[in-house]
């Protein structure tokens, strides 16, 4: 694959082959991000763990220090009192049966997070098959089925991620854009990281944390060496 000048500048700067400490790789990551946009910052982290055994899962969400640079737009599925919560809380859409209908008949899907009460995941069980593939199905782990609504739209809406793993035993999240500097992405790298570690399945055997790399949207991977975390 060829990449472009400012991607392969980047590259020049990272030495092939070697794992280097959060903070250096922090730097570096914030060195390579040379798009004219102000691009996201991903964390990959490979665990040796097998997710497809259930008692050895790692999910769950946590809000990063310094939020994810990104407008997140949330929709609420609540009635009544809680309805009214979830709207001052800042949430974009709130509502019931009607958007039920509008993800079903429109395929309508302009929102980023979806939160619900308790009493609404029968309404919200029918939309499981859109919402579950595109890792929008609301769900207690991530806090996103609540009745707190207002405290999961803040939660949300000041920079709260969820965290998963894919088939292939991988996590990635953003940890924020380029233009929060190095200081800033590592006291968010710090927070997701400590809380995958305490997330460790008690079934897990030998070394849990694989293999962990960053790297911008457009830029190369940094890889981070695993003995440094923790």
């Amino acid at each position: 694959m060829k990449h472009g000048k400012k991607y392969e500048a980047g590259a020049k700067l990272i030495e092939a082959g070697k794992q280097y400490d959060p903070a250096e790789a922090l730097d570096l990551v914030v060195k390579t991000a040379s798009a004219k946009f102000d691009e996201t910052i991903e964390f990959h982290v490979k665990l040796g763990v097998d997710s497809r055994h259930a008692d050895q899962q790692v999910r769950g969400a946590v809000v990063l220090p310094n939020g994810t640079g990104k407008k997140v737009r949330v929709l609420v599925f609540a009635k009544g009192e809680k309805a009214n919560e979830a709207q001052a809380a800042g949430a974009e859409y709130v509502g019931a049966e009607e958007y039920i209908e509008k993800i079903q008949k429109e395929n309508w899907l302009d929102f980023d997070v979806v939160i619900a009460t308790p009493d609404m995941m029968g309404l919200v069980g029918r939309i499981a098959r859109v919402l579950g593939p595109k890792g929008l199905m609301p769900n207690p782990k991530a806090g996103t089925v609540n009745m707190d609504v207002a405290k999961a739209v803040n939660d949300v809406k000041a920079g709260k991620i969820e965290y998963r793993l894919d088939k292939t035993n991988i996590i990635h999240c953003p940890i924020g854009k380029a233009s929060f500097g190095a200081q800033k992405l590592q006291e968010n790298f710090d927070v997701l990281m400590n809380a995958i570690l305490k997330a460790k399945p008690a079934t897990a055997k030998g070394q849990y944390i694989k293999s962990v790399a960053i790297a911008s949207t457009m830029g190369p991977g940094i890889k981070i060496n695993p003995s440094k975390i923790g």
